[in-house]
This record gives C-alpha cells, structure tokens and sequence, in this order.
C-alpha cells in the first residue's frame, strides 16, 4: 500500500518587476515620512503678544481705510481671532482700539526722527524727511483721516497724541540747531515749517504720491531754508543761527 504524503501548497513569489516596484514604492514611503515637517505645535500668546497682534491687525486696517470704515468684526477677522476676544482686551470697544493703534502708530513716527547729530544739518533733515515720507506712504488713508480731522473717532485723546508727535518734532529740530531756548520767532518758524510738512504730505498723497518723495523730500529741505532766512531779516537768533550753523550749506 502506497502512503501519500500531505499535499504541499506551493505560494507563487513575486515576480522580479513587482519586486523592484514594491522596493521604489517603500523607499518613497520612508522618504515621505522624514521629510514631511511635523504640524507646529500649538502655542499660547501672552497677554502682551495676544494685544500686539490684535494692534497690528488693527494698523493695517487703520493705515488704509479711514477710522468709520473699519468694525471689530474686520479687525477679529485679520488677526484671525473672535470679536468676543477683541472685546476682552479692548473692553472700550473700537474707540479704545484706535486710541491704542493711534499711539503704536505715533510711537513709530517719532523713531523717524531719531538721527544722530552729526555731520551737516540739511542732509540730516532730509534722513529724517525720507523715513517720514515713508511713513506716511505706508499709513495713507490712517494718515489723512488723522491730520484732517472730522472722524466719529476723533476725541481730545487722539488729538492730543497727534499734538505729542508735533511737539517732539519741533523739539528735535531744536535739538539739531542747537538750541537750548529758542525764541518764539524761532520756535513760531520751526512749527510752522511742521504744519507746511504736514499739508504737503496730504497733498502728495492726495496727487498720488507725485512728485517723487526724494523731490519733496528736497523741495521741503528748501523751504526750511526758506522760512529760516525770512525769519532772520526780523530775528537776531535765528540771524545767528543762519550766519553760523546754515553758512556753509546755504
């Protein structure tokens, strides 16, 4: 009698091209998965960080749409939050947002006149007017509405932040005269060339940035000058200044 064996099942391999297919489908599998960057993880912001972006998205927003024309609900949505959050770290609602941003804005305008005393004076004045120029290009719309008034937002605070910038200005324009107490025809000067700056800077941005800010730039530089030596033909100080510190630019 004949004894048969278990039957033995016979599993076909792959095939050498299937082999090679299934190794280049592996090897890119790996090579995906250490050169995907892991998701960020998840980190809360500081109550100082949270108000920073909140102002932020507030100063883009400010910068080139007039105050009536931004809501809460624009500034949530830039800064990617809820308008109930806003609202916890603004409880004075969209005025106290815009006296805040207003200050940030300020606080960067006055760095504009941080120049170092030294060398000729006119190139320094037309340093300053170059970063002010700037400035004012990028806050367009925020600028006029600020300088011209009449915004529902507008209240003795804002108007009193935007005097502070004004009297910083002239007190560095002071400084760079060297002048520890300038006169009033002096001063009166100094302010009103400020207030010339301020209008033809409305005006640039309302003919559509022309001329070019390195002309105004040179065309303000002159008409500091300008009301200088008007100034002078009445004013002893300011006719000393101009034979002394202004002689060799002039």
């Amino acid at each position: 009698m004949e004894v048969v064996g278990p039957a033995r099942l016979t599993v076909p391999g792959p095939r050498p091209g299937e082999r090679a297919a299934r190794g280049r489908r592996a090897v890119r599998a790996i090579t995906l998965l250490v050169m995907t960057p892991a998701a960020p993880a998840y980190r809360r912001l500081s109550v100082e960080e949270r108000r920073s972006q909140l102002l932020d998205a507030a100063l883009s927003l400010f910068a080139h749409r007039v105050p009536e024309d931004v809501s809460l609900d624009d500034v949530a949505e830039a800064a990617g939050v809820s308008r109930p959050l806003v609202y916890r770290y603004f409880p004075g609602g969209k005025q106290q947002l815009y006296e805040a941003a207003l200050r940030s804005a300020a606080e960067e305008l006055l760095h504009c006149f941080d120049e170092p005393r030294d060398g000729p004076l006119l190139p320094r004045l037309a340093r300053v007017l170059d970063r002010y120029l700037t400035f004012v290009g990028r806050h367009d719309a925020g600028f006029s509405a600020l300088l011209q008034g009449g915004s529902v937002v507008e209240t003795s605070r804002t108007t009193a932040i935007v005097d502070g910038v004004r009297r910083a200005a002239a007190e560095a324009i002071y400084r760079h005269l060297e002048l520890a107490e300038p006169g009033p025809r002096l001063r009166m000067t100094v302010r009103m060339w400020i207030t010339a700056v301020e209008a033809a800077s409305l005006i640039w941005l309302d003919e559509g940035k022309e001329p070019p800010a390195d002309e105004l730039r040179d065309w303000l530089v002159d008409q500091f000058v300008a009301v200088l030596a008007v100034t002078a033909a009445r004013d002893r100080q300011t006719a000393e200044l101009v034979r002394g510190a202004l002689s060799a630019e002039i």
